[in-house]
């Protein structure tokens, strides 16, 4: 055999075999981006689910915290991202339902992001300093009316999720009140214990350990129904006002252009995940649901969820700091 045919035989059978790496998959360790600190709620679920798809995938995924910028930096992260399943983010409404609303972003939350499936969604627990004479939502509608602008709202972050859940309060009550942006939920719940702001509509996860230690009191929850974890408390629905719903959720992404088949691939590992019995405990206890839908219907939940928020976000005037 001459040399040429050698070579040409030797192009030939690398051909072949590069589709057959490229289902490899995963060839390295993962990293998962988080756009928050450690220790928050997304960052627990996010390290629960990240060690079981270590086992599922067989290879290490890594959490790499990226916080600030309201969630852009992680995003631009992992938008720049080798669209080859090795780069994961978790993300919420704020990156693909609100910043590219609220004011410019460097990427595209419809094309540089490929959904996997929703990780799990949890609704908020309205909540007022103790010195506040309100004991129900209707209470403070009320009073919120007899001193417009005086009550103060404290949230995570402006075009967070608490932000626009105190917002969209304010529009189907008819109601004004002063909002004060802080930067994470932590620091937004230490003036409202403080009496330095006098209402939040936070994660429940949060804001319930300082309820059951006496600091807030609670009105009630945001979701369509009432919590299993804490029955006692009505929705913000029941109490007077219909078709109020807010949740935190988060997600699991891949940029955007990665193959299908490393789509399908996560999304299946991920699914299973979220069945197992000690992530659904861990989101039970703090008052959130599982997800599991398809990439399809996770589009589909996120194009609903920017149609929702945008129309909130302009009817209230919202802008970027």
């Amino acid at each position: 055999m001459s040399g040429k045919m050698m070579v040409a035989l030797g192009f030939a059978w690398s051909l072949i075999a590069l589709p057959a790496l490229a289902d490899v998959y995963p060839q390295r360790p993962i990293r998962m981006i988080i756009p928050s600190p450690p220790g928050g709620g997304t960052d627990i679920v996010a390290r629960l689910v990240a060690k079981h798809l270590t086992d599922a995938l067989g290879q290490t995924v890594i959490v790499e915290n990226r916080a600030g910028g309201n969630n852009n930096i992680a995003a631009e992260l992992a938008a720049k991202a080798t669209p080859d399943g090795h780069t994961l983010l978790i993300a919420s409404a704020t990156i693909l339902a609100v910043n590219s609303v609220l004011g410019k972003v460097t990427y595209d939350p419809a094309k540089d992001f490929a959904p996997i499936t929703l990780l799990g969604s949890q609704p908020h627990l309205m909540v007022v300093h103790p010195t506040v004479p309100a004991n129900s939502v209707q209470e403070f509608v009320a009073l919120a009316k007899s001193k417009p602008s005086q009550l103060n709202l404290a949230s995570g972050g402006t075009g967070g999720p608490s932000h626009l859940a105190g917002e969209l309060l304010m529009l189907v009550a008819g109601i004004k009140l002063t909002h004060i942006a802080y930067k994470g939920t932590g620091p937004a719940l230490v003036d409202l214990i403080g009496g330095r702001t006098q209402v939040g509509i936070l994660s429940l996860a949060s804001a319930l350990t300082q309820v059951k230690a006496g600091r807030l009191r609670a009105l009630a929850v945001t979701s369509p129904k009432r919590v299993t974890v804490v029955p006692e408390y009505p929705t913000i629905a029941e109490s007077g006002y219909p078709g109020y719903e807010a949740r935190t959720w988060y997600g699991l992404l891949v940029p955007g252009r990665t193959p299908k088949t490393v789509i399908t691939r996560l999304y299946t590992e991920t699914k299973t995940v979220l069945q197992n019995p000690e992530v659904v405990r861990k989101l039970a206890d703090d008052g959130a649901e599982p997800g599991g839908n398809s990439p399809a219907e996770f589009a589909a939940y996120i194009r609903e969820e920017s149609d929702r928020w945008s129309k909130v976000i302009r009817s209230a005037g919202i802008k970027a700091e």
